[in-house]
């Protein structure tokens, strides 16, 4: 097998297999969340686990984010369009409206930034212990490492980690439906507001579509990754 596509093929399945988590324990805090405010929808549909089977979306957690990939990888431009199978939940069975919806809404996010803390703190003892070098991450990232080490899958799964849970922590705190982020700012809405916000529910798929093929989205990320890539090598 040439060395490129061996390459390929094990960084490939390296990020399907943090994306697949990524996801499930978005969608998992999600039902478990809104199960604890009293809607058991999504429990008794067997959401509330990390098994990807439950989460997974044929298309939008697999197909797109290994076309996006590997389009990437050849230096090709595909926009990453990704998302898990929707949690069903129904709001007439919480406790309180209002706070439901903030903490069903955070819950998710809440998950995959903890996952990024987990994965930022194992780089760091890493460095500090000179147990890895950030140059050896490095150049993993860029694949320009010479062989395969023991380490090599271990930093890349924590790379994918880090970089994937971000993102999905940044995207989905966007205001737009069906975002975590809509949720949370409709549950502090006045009334007044809630017409032009149903407004943007019908029109919430387009204007995402719009961001991310324009780029838009990446423009929001990258402050936030700037000052992660920061803290990631200094002070260590």
């Amino acid at each position: 097998m040439d060395l490129n596509i061996a390459q390929l093929l094990g960084h490939l399945i390296i990020y399907i297999v943090v994306f697949l988590f990524a996801v499930s324990i978005h969608e998992a805090a999600h039902a478990w969340v809104s199960h604890l405010w009293g809607d058991d929808t999504a429990y008794m549909l067997g959401r509330v686990t990390l098994n990807p089977v439950a989460h997974t979306d044929p298309i939008g957690t697999l197909l797109l984010p290994i076309i996006g990939f590997v389009a990437g990888w050849g230096g090709g431009f595909v926009p990453l369009m990704a998302w898990g199978k929707p949690t069903p939940v129904n709001p007439r069975n919480w406790t309180d409206y209002k706070w439901g919806n903030v903490s069903v809404s955070v819950a998710g996010v809440t998950a995959n930034f903890i996952v990024v803390i987990i994965a930022f703190v194992i780089f760091k003892v890493l460095f500090i212990t000179d147990t890895v070098h950030p140059n050896d991450l490095i150049d993993i990232v860029r694949r320009q490492n010479q062989g395969i080490t023991l380490m090599t899958p271990v930093l890349l799964l924590l790379w994918y980690s880090l970089t994937l849970n971000l993102s999905l922590v940044i995207f989905n705190l966007l205001p737009f439906p069906p975002l975590d982020g809509s949720g949370i700012l409709s549950s502090f809405l006045p009334a007044s507001f809630m017409p032009v916000f149903e407004m943007m529910e019908q029109y919430g798929f387009l204007i995402l579509l719009v961001l991310i093929m324009t780029g838009i989205t990446g423009l929001i990320m990258a402050p936030f990754f700037q000052i992660l890539i920061f803290f990631l090598f200094r002070f260590n």
